[in-house]
């Protein structure tokens, strides 16, 4: 069994190599699970961002049961939240989020 105490450091810090965790979970999640999203709720008559709010609880219920304390979760969570509010601003003072990986 993995340890219940992930290193959350290593979760959320970019390390600016081709190996980077946060960098491949944010592209698995882009290219699989928000367009998988979007058809089931689509295809299943469900309002827009059920899943991703019913998805997202899910996963970290999963957490919460393997022994991770919800005060690490949200303390990561909020991080992580922080850093999206900023990145979606920088983005539309750039004139929207870039196209493509160049």
């Amino acid at each position: 069994m993995q340890d219940p105490k992930p290193d959350f450091d290593e979760i959320l810090t970019h390390d600016e190599t081709d190996n980077c965790i946060p960098c491949r979970a944010q592209e698995l999640t882009m290219v699989a699970l928000i367009p998988a999203a979007a058809a089931w709720e689509m295809t299943s008559g469900l309002p827009r961002y059920s899943m991703a709010l019913h998805g997202a609880a899910g996963l970290l219920a999963t957490m919460l049961e393997e022994g991770v304390a919800r005060e690490e979760i949200e303390k990561n969570l909020k991080t992580m939240l922080d850093d999206i509010e900023q990145q979606i601003a920088e983005n539309g003072a750039l004139g929207g989020p870039a196209l493509g990986n160049a």
